[in-house]
């Protein structure tokens, strides 16, 4: 019988059960709110995906790509410098009632 070269990451950890067999994923949360996550089986691999979630109100961006677009380039724009300040006055623009 032939043992399979087992291949390695270089974030990868050894996690072992608890006496209850759970394992604790904390060490490898990304850096991001993680709420859940999608677990599945591949080959002889388990995967779990992490999963954040989004207020409802947000929703919408994500679901036209026009928008989306738009927001990410300007977001990529300021991270870039790309940026300047405007000599207008936005108050009219202001919702007193947030």
């Amino acid at each position: 019988m032939a043992l399979e070269k087992q291949s390695h990451h270089e974030n990868e950890i050894r996690l072992t059960l608890d006496g209850r067999n759970r394992v604790n994923l904390s060490k490898l949360l990304p850096n991001y709110e993680v709420s859940s996550f999608k677990a599945y089986v591949e080959d002889d691999k388990i995967i779990l995906e992490a999963m954040a979630e989004m207020p409802a109100h947000e929703l919408w961006l994500y679901k036209n790509p026009k928008h989306y677009q738009a927001v990410q380039q300007g977001l990529d724009q300021a991270e870039a410098g790309k940026v300047k300040k405007l000599k207008r006055d936005f108050q009219k623009f202001i919702d007193e009632e947030l």
